[in-house]
């Protein structure tokens, strides 16, 4: 075992459905196979669900295939989500994890949607760069490896807004440009502020990683573990 960093290039070591299974069973969320040959995991109160959907792949982000849906709902009997947020495989599980710890502990998880400035904000005061060029929408890690842009949501992307042309936030990681993305990850017109800029900075965290040598990239710095 290896240790990586920085996080946002540690890949998922393979495993993301496997950690983030783990992390839902933790937090007492029920899980069932659907018809789609997908897992879905739903909350105790019905309220949130997160689904592994890799194995039926739906559609792509970035040339990527979606592996994880989040979603919420205003009351668990409705048939209508009020956001959602989507994950590539490649995403750091750590990241992944926090956002929905954060989600599984607000009272209200529908709650709190506006204000896309307080997203860049969040993210300015842990470091981030704003776009010269787009200040009000585009953000990028002080190490140019990845970013986060308020854009026009693609096809395949709906919530309870039922209006054309919403935005939402996208964020990748492209430590070098031009490249294939290494991880993308995409949020609706609704989900919180605190909860979009949480797991961006999360997967840009300089904390160590722990991967197996399978998951080595050429742009990450690997270190053996030491005990």
């Amino acid at each position: 075992m290896y240790w990586v960093i920085p996080r946002h290039l540690a890949g998922d070591d393979g495993v993301l459905a496997e950690r983030i299974g783990d992390t839902l069973t933790g937090l007492g969320w029920r899980m069932w196979p659907t018809a789609r040959h997908t897992l879905l995991y739903m909350s105790p109160d019905g309220l949130r669900g997160a689904e592994w959907i890799l194995a039926a792949h739906p559609f792509e982000l970035g040339g990527l295939p979606v592996a994880w849906q989040l979603s919420a709902r205003t009351h668990a009997a409705s048939a209508m989500t009020e956001w959602n947020a989507y994950f590539t495989g490649g995403v750091p599980y750590e990241a992944l994890a926090d956002l929905l710890v954060a989600i599984d502990a607000r009272e209200a998880p529908d709650v709190g949607f506006r204000g896309h400035g307080k997203v860049l904000d969040a993210l300015g005061a842990r470091g981030w760069i704003r776009d010269v060029d787009r200040p009000t929408t585009t953000a990028t890690d002080p190490g140019l490896a990845s970013s986060v842009s308020l854009e026009m949501l693609p096809p395949l992307i709906q919530d309870a807004d039922p209006r054309p042309d919403l935005m939402g936030w996208q964020a990748w990681a492209e430590p070098v440009l031009g490249a294939p993305y290494l991880w993308k990850q995409l949020h609706g017109h609704g989900p919180v502020r605190a909860l979009r800029a949480g797991p961006l900075s999360a997967a840009r965290s300089s904390c160590c990683s722990s991967r197996t040598p399978r998951s080595w990239t050429s742009t990450s710095t690997t270190m053996p573990r030491t005990t």
